[in-house]
């Protein structure tokens, strides 16, 4: 037996021991996962920066908190979620009583991803505690301090068998993707949640599949430009653009691309100063492959903001694209870097359009004051969530179900939702002893009238 099959059934033998499914012990797990969070803190906050670049103030805002307000909201509501639902039975029923129960589902796989490597893993984690599972959690080798950091804190904080780490790379997913589990929980591209899917297929294993996508940004003539500007460039520029909501490109009038163009420029002049990639708040590329695949997709367009980097620092500036079509290479990717594109329509149907006539995207971001505009975005688009008038933030709230939608994925965590995607809802319907009506036995002969009128 190796070694991903001994965990895997180190797994297995805790959770079949019960512990996981008392209120009482969700709630220490969390607590236990909160308080490992706050004790290695400097440590994810440094490893971050040496991976991404991230300044201690964006890897706290966010990532920590991000995981803190998640822990807290699944400890304050777990111990109410987790009871049997009582529902109303149906007339076949009668006399019975129903309920619905949610039940963990045992050993349950995470696989995430280098951009967000603190909040990617541990908020799945904590949903996965709470709904009472055990967790075999891998890291991306991408953020190769931040991994190291995380299976440290996880290995030292909980029992092997609940929660356990696997490094590694390539191998080691494809390792683990073999076995079968209870549930397997992905984020990253496509392209890998495809191969993921096909391999959770073999087995029949539930999946969740937080993906990514070309998220738009749409501005109107009613629009608050310099607002505007100011929210894009800020989450844009989140991470160097290394993140699945970011803003990926701007469709606005074109009598509007030139006032975007300038106050955007003005945006990240006041956040980065005159040169950014100097700046020690503003992130680098991950690795040199994703940093050549970005400088290449610079060629889609004129540079009208940035277009500027440092294969030394791995860093390219905030950059604004125009004279870009729908044909450009830039446009048939997710961009998942500092460049934004511009894109003029001709009327918002058209955008509309242009939009619907894509790929669902994981956000979408609309820049309005015209209610008929905002109720057409969000009644006619397909998309997994988003803001009207601002950006990314939206994911922030535990309250809200973040997912996507078609191929910018499937599913949905945060909080309650959370809690729901690592639980079964077992339905139970508990009979009365004392009453047995015979309407429901054969033969049948005479008791149609009588169904009819009973069970209309």
């Amino acid at each position: 037996m190796d070694r991903m099959q001994e965990m895997q059934k180190r797994q297995q033998e805790f959770f079949e021991t019960g512990i996981t499914r008392s209120a009482g012990f969700r709630r220490a797990a969390l607590k236990r996962l909160l308080d490992a969070v706050k004790r290695w803190e400097p440590k994810l906050l440094q490893a971050l920066q040496e991976d991404l670049g991230k300044a201690p103030f964006e890897g706290y805002v966010a990532e920590l908190a991000v995981v803190y307000e998640e822990i807290r909201t699944l400890r304050d509501h777990v111990s109410a979620w987790m009871r049997p639902r009582r529902v109303r039975c149906s007339k076949p029923q009668f006399p019975a009583r129903c309920f619905v129960q949610p039940d963990p589902l045992g050993s349950v796989l995470i696989l995430s991803p280098w951009n967000y490597p603190v909040q990617l893993t541990l908020a799945p984690l904590a949903a996965a505690l709470a709904a009472g599972n055990c967790a075999v959690v891998k890291p991306s080798r991408f953020a190769e301090k931040t991994a190291a950091v995380l299976g440290e804190m996880l290995e030292t904080s909980f029992p092997r068998g609940l929660v356990d780490v696997v490094p590694g790379g390539e191998g080691s997913n494809r390792e683990l993707l073999r076995l079968k589990w209870d549930h397997i929980f992905f984020t990253g591209s496509p392209a890998v949640g495809r191969a993921v899917m096909e391999a959770a297929a073999a087995h029949l294993t539930p999946v969740t599949l937080e993906l990514g996508g070309k998220s738009p940004c749409i501005l109107d003539e009613t629009a608050d430009l310099k607002l505007a500007a100011r929210r894009i460039a800020w989450g844009k520029l989140i991470n160097a653009g290394q993140t699945c909501v970011a803003p990926d490109y701007v469709l606005l009038p074109q009598g509007m691309v030139h006032d975007f163009v300038r106050e955007f420029g003005l945006a990240v002049a006041r956040m980065y100063g005159e040169e950014p990639i100097r700046c020690p708040d503003y992130g680098k590329i991950v690795n040199e492959k994703h940093m050549e695949r970005l400088k290449g997709l610079l060629q889609s367009g004129f540079a009208a903001v940035g277009g500027v980097y440092s294969d030394e620092d791995r860093k390219i500036s905030p950059t604004v694209l125009t004279d870009v079509s729908w044909d450009s290479p830039v446009m048939q990717e997710e961009i998942f870097g500092p460049i934004l594109p511009v894109i003029p329509y001709q009327s918002f149907a058209d955008a509309l359009h242009q939009v619907k006539s894509r790929p669902e995207p994981l956000a979408v971001y609309l820049f309005t004051h015209d209610r008929d505009h905002e109720r057409r975005v969000l009644e006619e688009l397909r998309f997994g969530g988003g803001c009207v008038n601002d950006v990314v933030v939206h994911l922030t709230n535990p309250r809200m179900p973040f997912g996507g939608v078609g191929e910018s994925g499937m599913g949905a965590y945060h909080g309650k939702a959370g809690f729901l995607t690592f639980s079964h809802l077992k339905s139970v319907m508990k009979a009365q002893t004392a009453l047995d009506l015979p309407l429901r036995y054969p033969p049948y002969y005479g008791k149609l009238p009588f169904a009819r009128l009973l069970l209309r």
